[in-house]
């Protein structure tokens, strides 16, 4: 069942980045998907409107909002994501539906898969939104996650560095796009989520009362650098 989930992000440097991961390592398992390396790579596709109206509703901070997009991990185009990230009340909901290479091809050149009456909601949504509001893909988000987790209170701890912002969407499932750094060189974004109460032996060994939290949001930085 999805639920809305507590998120708090904080901007690092490579030194706090170092340490955290060691305390990280020390009280949560890796996630099992990552990669040899114990990091995965994601690739996401946003979707606005004309309107640029997400974009807005990240400057203005408005609340409850919402944003589509499609995501795949490590390269692997066989397992494509539809998601919709929700935000109310400083909590995040994200749901997601499988979709096919072709149906995101379509996608991404604008145009609307075929519609069935036992697709998922989130899928009907889209389609709605897409015919009301114009929606469409706008910029290619890339990044690398070092991801832990603990099963109890459904708790990730991420580190994500080598954020990218890019344009070429008609080359988001090849993967071969320019590419336009957006953090400064070593910078990572830690994200801390949980559902109802996180587990204290984990707040108490990262200690990010000392950090500071930040409202960043990946789509909203990678349209700035793109203007």
């Amino acid at each position: 069942m999805n639920r809305y989930r507590h998120e708090y992000k904080y901007l690092i440097d490579p030194r706090q980045e170092a340490l955290l991961r060691l305390k990280a390592a020390a009280v949560l398992k890796k996630d099992p998907h990552v990669r040899e390396d114990g990091t995965y790579l994601i690739r996401s596709a946003y979707f606005d409107d004309a309107d640029d109206s997400c974009l807005a509703e990240n400057i203005g901070g408005s609340d409850p909002r919402s944003k589509f997009r499609i995501r795949y991990y490590n390269g692997d185009t066989g397992r494509i994501q539809l998601e919709k990230k929700s935000k109310r009340r400083g909590m995040c909901l994200k749901e997601a539906c499988a979709i096919t290479r072709e149906e995101c091809g379509i996608f991404l050149r604008g145009g609307v898969p075929e519609l069935r009456d036992s697709d998922p909601e989130i899928r009907k949504q889209l389609f709605t939104e897409i015919l009301l509001r114009g929606l469409r893909p706008v910029t290619i988000v890339t990044y690398e996650r070092i991801p832990f987790i603990y099963t109890g209170g459904n708790v990730r701890v991420t580190f994500d560095r080598k954020l990218s912002s890019s344009p070429e969407l008609g080359k988001f499932l090849d993967g071969d796009y320019l590419r336009r750094p957006v953090f400064p060189v070593g910078q990572s974004l830690l994200e801390v989520k949980w559902d109802e109460v996180m587990p204290r032996h984990i707040r108490d060994a990262l200690q990010t009362d000392g950090l500071e939290w930040t409202a960043f949001s990946k789509y909203y930085m990678c349209r700035l650098v793109h203007g």
